[in-house]
């Protein structure tokens, strides 16, 4: 028996520490690389893709802020159809207000434009809210006003919107999204 044997090395390894080289790669090595590359693989695949999908779909929170524009039209329609409900409703109209503020200023931050309109009917604070058409008579007759129950249906709409878009959202803005859910999911209790 030789000396390398003998000493549980490999035939020809002392040649090769002598010489000042390194080891090739041995089979059972190679082997654990190519398990291991799969998993690897997909690890980085997976990084990858999600930024760059991401970036392709437009900013959901763009919809998020343009329908709590649409709930402060409809809170003021409200409001100037029946005062009575404005000490009911005004903080819900001032808490979309900052909602949409905050998306806004979420949407400018990782680069994108904020929405500048919605596509609501509900009439603009101060107004006394759109028209319907004219009728046989040619007089235009006045829309039906806005309800409490139209209003508690908004928020409750919006709150399942920014509850559905958490579980796909970046970490740093979950907070945000979580926040606006939890506050319309207590409006829509508060006006039931």
């Amino acid at each position: 028996m030789n000396d390398a044997t003998a000493a549980g090395r490999r035939p020809g390894s002392r040649a090769v520490a002598q010489a000042g080289l390194r080891p090739t790669l041995g089979r059972r090595r190679v082997l654990q690389l190519m398990l291991a590359l799969p998993a690897a693989a997909t690890v980085v695949a997976g990084c990858g893709g999600a930024t760059t999908e991401r970036r392709d779909r437009p900013d959901p929170l763009v919809a998020l802020a343009d329908a709590a524009r649409a709930d402060v039209a409809l809170t003021a329609a409200l409001i100037a159809a029946d005062p009575a409900v404005a000490a009911r409703i005004d903080p819900l109209r001032a808490a979309r207000t900052e909602h949409a503020a905050a998306l806004d200023a979420e949407i400018v931050r990782v680069g994108g434009a904020p929405s500048t309109g919605t596509p609501s009917t509900a009439p603009a604070v101060g107004t006394a809210g759109p028209t319907a058409p004219a009728g046989a008579t040619g007089t235009a007759a006045p829309a039906p006003a806005a309800t409490v129950e139209q209003v508690r249906d908004a928020v409750a709409a919006a709150q399942r919107g920014a509850a559905d878009l958490v579980p796909d959202l970046p970490v740093e803005r979950v907070g945000l999204v979580a926040s606006i859910a939890a506050c319309c999911a207590t409006y829509a209790a508060v006006l039931a």
